[in-house]
């Protein structure tokens, strides 16, 4: 067969249209220098293991499905989204918690978490669970930042936290706690002004974030709450009748609405930042309502034990657990499953990280 020029065109097109494809998905992959990590159990990688509090997660079946099989005191039985992140970008396979005092530098250089399982931005959630309050895990990252220093120097360890992502994860916690289970703060504020009450303590946290250096935020709305196992064993009349809890749910997208607006704004107040609203609620959410679409059974419980309140202490060694963890959307009843955690990391490398990358274009554009 005679191959004319236009055959050589047509053929040098496609091979420029796979290059060009096969670039943008390495481009749309923003760089960061290392991951730093703030919150509750979705994200403490193991830091409860190093404190007094009954919120552990460092022994079985915790980490059943975790590299090596170990509770590492990870709140589910394998890893979590912050490690799933981590790997993601090439920055890590895992992410350590920054109590562990056997960390190499170069852990300490590619990031940690300093996340608290039971912890929240409202003061009253850490003392009623004994977890690292939202205001302890900043000093806690100061002392990082010195330990940085020490590593690489003053101007180095200024580049690395400036481009490190920030995720931050928190606020089930201080609804549960303080609002629909125990009603501490009911007395003092309706649903809308606690929501305002706490997105103020967040707004807070973030600027404290940004004077010590960071500028590149991942900031987390609440999940379907109402959909958590607990929730509704403890607010349905009949087990029978098992369903979400609308309208905490609702109350969640609405918090979730308020803050996605409160991050834009915030963002013009930080010059050079990046505060992405980090919307879990929607991922969340398909799964529970469409498990067969995305290889999943159990919604409605754990896999720990009944999975209607078995949780941290009353979930241990000698529980009996579901054989195949990766079907059950929730590991016990209030925490999600490895394979859970590891569908929301991938909706976040499609709908979240690629935001980054666009604001880096943009300013570089600028410059």
């Amino acid at each position: 067969m005679a191959y004319t020029k236009a055959h050589f065109i047509i053929i040098l097109i496609n091979l420029c249209t796979i290059v060009i494809a096969t670039s943008n998905n390495t481009l749309n992959r923003p760089k960061f220098s290392s991951i730093l990590i703030f919150g509750d159990s979705t994200v403490d990688t193991g830091n409860n293991n190093y404190i007094k509090t009954l919120g552990k997660a460092n022994h079985y079946p915790y980490g059943r499905d975790f590299p090596g099989h170990v509770p590492t005191g990870r709140f589910s039985n394998g890893k979590l989204v912050p490690d799933f992140i981590a790997s993601i970008l090439n920055i890590k396979d895992t992410v350590p918690p920054f109590l562990d005092p056997n960390l190499s530098n170069e852990e300490l250089l590619t990031g940690v978490s300093f996340a608290s399982g039971g912890s929240g931005f409202d003061e009253f959630t850490a003392v009623l669970t004994g977890a690292i309050p939202m205001s302890k895990q900043i000093e806690l990252f100061k002392a990082y930042v010195e330990k940085i220093k020490c590593i690489v120097g003053e101007k180095e360890a200024k580049r690395i936290i400036g481009d490190a992502l920030v995720i931050i994860s928190a606020g089930t916690n201080d609804f549960l706690f303080n609002f629909y289970d125990i009603p501490t703060r009911r007395s003092e504020f309706n649903i809308d002004g606690y929501q305002d009450f706490i997105q103020n303590k967040l707004q807070i946290f973030i600027k404290e974030l940004y004077e010590v250096g960071c500028r590149k935020f991942s900031v987390t709305g609440l999940s379907c709450i109402g959909c958590i196992p607990i929730q509704i064993t403890v607010k349905c009349v009949s087990l029978k009748e098992k369903k979400c809890v609308e309208d905490e749910n609702s109350d969640a997208e609405i918090y979730n609405k308020k803050l996605a607006k409160r991050l834009l704004v915030l963002q013009e107040m930080l010059p050079g930042s990046r505060v992405v609203y980090t919307n879990i609620y929607d991922p969340l959410i398909n799964l529970i309502s469409q498990p067969e679409k995305y290889g999943f059974k159990e919604t409605k419980r754990g896999c720990c034990g009944t999975g209607l309140f078995e949780v941290t202490p009353l979930c241990n060694e000698i529980t009996p657990v579901c054989d195949d963890a990766s079907k059950y959307v929730f590991w016990d009843s209030v925490h999600p499953t490895e394979a859970t955690y590891q569908y929301i990391a991938k909706y976040l490398e499609m709908e979240v990280l690629p935001k980054f990358q666009f604001h880096m274009d943009y300013t570089f554009e600028k410059v």
